[in-house]
């Protein structure tokens, strides 16, 4: 039973995840540069954090990011290191 938990938790942040950079993209163009890059990294700093507490993994957290600047090329480009898993 809690692998079908784990993965309710998983699809559900991506689904956040998802949801969060979609609205990301839509005021990106209201805000200055530096502004949406900063929001950009804050998202990233969640996403890694996620994927430590192992809630999303790497490869699906990686698709969503592609998949976001697919659909908005708008969106600010930062450079993320997602862990495969937290540090002991």
């Amino acid at each position: 039973m809690p692998p079908v938990i784990d993965e309710t938790r998983s699809e559900r942040t991506a689904r956040l995840l998802i949801a969060r950079l979609d609205a990301l993209a839509h005021v990106t163009s209201q805000l200055r540069h530096v502004e949406a890059e900063r929001l950009v990294e804050l998202a990233s700093v969640a996403t890694m954090r996620a994927v430590a507490l192992e809630m999303i993994r790497a490869e699906r957290a990686d698709e969503i990011w592609r998949e976001a600047h697919v659909r908005h090329p708008q969106l600010p480009r930062v450079a993320i290191k997602l862990p495969e898993r937290l540090a002991a």
